[in-house]
């Protein structure tokens, strides 16, 4: 894997490091680097609790790569949902057997909001993680899954105060909020989640996917859901207005280090 570096503790907790620099973007390649983790982990019976970090403290996962589309996958045969690839992972992600574990230190945007929203649960460090869904400054819904999953956490008022106010969120009022489920000061987090993640490991396989099975039956969203928003994101990429937003974005420093996506909520209307 390109992108994901694992470390196994023990044979039922895993470790999945995330690192595209400069930013931690979401791209083709950690689609297909996810779908050989979901797969092994779908196929390892001793494995109970996932945990994804980053490997970098500014940037969790800073969005989706916009210099990068899905034609890479243009030739591959139908997704086992039969999804869009990104969703398709993600859903498939959200129904893993075992527990998976956001530990979210720096910006987790987009794509990375989307990513940390199918996992179980979500841990943030109170002094550096930031969330949000960014979408809305550029003209378009999200697309990845956020507009089903979030109503689902948060309730209905504030899952339209995030998307379409597409502003950051700092821990505190995200564990507030319930888009993660705990704020945990930055010195405590690794210690905290680790500790966590240890618990669940000494957890029957069996047990988790029951536990996880019932809790899903009445709070993950149908596959069916996405599909509408995805094709309705896609559509509108392909438009003036956000490619337009897309270009001027990338002139004043999008996707790299700098004020822009350090501040890309109070500034994406800017843009």
């Amino acid at each position: 894997m390109s992108h994901f570096t694992i470390t196994k503790p023990s044979p039922s907790f895993w470790r999945a490091s995330f690192s595209n620099p400069p930013v931690n973007v979401f791209s083709v390649q950690t689609i297909l680097d996810l779908r050989e983790l979901v797969d092994a982990a779908e196929r390892d019976s001793d494995l109970t609790v996932l945990l994804f970090e980053s490997a970098n403290p500014e940037y969790f996962c800073a969005h989706w790569d916009l210099a990068d589309d899905l034609s890479g996958l243009a030739g591959d045969p139908p997704t086992p949902t039969g999804q869009q690839a990104f969703v398709d992972v993600l859903i498939r992600l959200s129904k893993l057997p075992v527990i998976t574990v956001s530990s979210i230190r720096g910006r987790a945007r987009g794509a990375g909001s989307e990513f940390v929203l199918a996992t179980d649960i979500r841990f943030a460090s109170r002094e550096r993680a930031t969330i949000g869904q960014f979408e809305m400054t550029t003209g378009v819904a999200p697309g990845g899954g956020g507009v089903s999953r979030l109503p689902r956490l948060v309730g209905r008022a504030r899952a339209l105060e995030i998307l379409a106010g597409a502003d950051d969120f700092d821990a505190d009022l995200a564990a507030l909020y319930g888009y993660v489920n705990r704020s945990i000061p930055d010195a405590e987090l690794d210690r905290f989640v680790t500790a966590f993640a240890q618990r669940v490991a000494g957890t029957d396989r069996g047990a988790i996917a029951e536990l996880k099975s019932w809790v899903n039956a009445t709070t993950l969203p149908e596959d069916e859901e996405f599909g509408p928003q995805s094709d309705a994101f896609f559509s509108r990429v392909a438009g003036p207005r956000v490619s337009g937003w897309i270009s001027r974005a990338f002139e004043q420093g999008l996707q790299q280090p700098g004020d822009l996506e350090e501040n890309l909520g109070a500034r994406g209307f800017d843009v």
